[in-house]
């Protein structure tokens, strides 16, 4: 059995099973939406001093930015039910600054979510949200 690799997020924290659940859910939703919607992903984990997207893809039509949430159960409530209207408010500026950056017109983002569940056996659901916010 090979030892736990210890990742550390881009800031130098320790990885913590939080994180790694959080990793796992992005992976998965990238997958999902280019697997089975046809998307082409344009950026993952984009950072600006503001704070960071998930995902941003293009799904044919719009440029779709895509906040993930992940549980391993819904203890807490549902993922997306974690999408308040703070993080929508930030999504929507996060959003802007990445067409202000990449010459794509705001008007031409929509803002989805995709929240995974796990299902205790590894796997995940998944609910994906169009026009969160």
């Amino acid at each position: 059995m090979r030892p736990p690799v210890n990742r550390r997020p881009a800031d130098g924290r320790p990885a913590n099973r939080k994180d790694s659940l959080g990793r796992r859910g992005e992976q998965i939703a990238a997958r999902y939406v280019t697997t089975h919607l046809g998307w082409t992903i344009l950026d993952r984990n984009w950072r600006c001093p503001d704070g960071e997207l998930d995902l941003v893809a293009f799904d044919g039509l719009l440029h779709v930015v895509c906040e993930v949430k992940t549980r391993s159960g819904l203890g807490y409530g549902g993922p997306v039910e974690a999408i308040t209207t703070v993080k929508a408010a930030r999504l929507r500026r996060l959003a802007g600054r990445w067409a202000e950056q990449h010459g794509v017109r705001a008007d031409a983002i929509r803002i989805d979510a995709i929240g995974l569940v796990g299902d205790g056996h590894g796997g995940f659901t998944i609910d994906h949200v169009r026009e969160v916010c």
